[in-house]
């Protein structure tokens, strides 16, 4: 179990949901509860999924739980972007959000990479073991 308040990217997380929230004001009225809903459990979601994922025994645990917190950074990323093209906001007004979130993907993405277990050469040459398993990620 590690603690989530060490890892630099939590408290990336933490303030990129803040930002969110803060642009999420500007929406209009008929958008706070439809993408504005949206975007704000998005946000939570990414700290919430570090956190569990650290809360876990293992590194394959929390790096499944980063997975889904950066699945939910992209989420993010893309309403942003939608907002802002049906000029729900203001581009300069959501872009510290999304600078945000566009560096706690790249933290999420170093810290998945940094807890992969390393390959050595004598597996890289290895076939699968199932048929089943080498037909679907070696098509024929």
């Amino acid at each position: 179990m590690q603690n989530p308040k060490k890892l630099h990217v939590d408290h990336a997380a933490e303030g990129m949901a803040l930002l969110i929230y803060h642009a999420c004001r500007s929406l209009p009225i008929e958008e706070r509860y439809g993408l504005g809903q949206q975007l704000r459990r998005a946000s939570v979601s990414v700290g919430s999924n570090i956190a569990e994922g650290a809360a876990r025994g293992s590194n394959a645990e929390l790096s499944r739980f980063l997975y889904i917190a950066l699945g939910s950074a992209g989420e993010i990323e893309f309403q942003l972007g939608l907002a802002v093209k049906l000029e729900l906001l203001d581009p300069a007004a959501i872009e510290p959000a999304l600078d945000s979130c566009l560096t706690v993907q790249r933290m999420l993405t170093r810290l998945i990479v940094r807890l992969r277990p390393a390959t050595g050469a004598s597996e890289a040459g290895r076939k699968p073991k199932h048929r089943k398993t080498d037909e679907r990620f070696y098509p024929r």
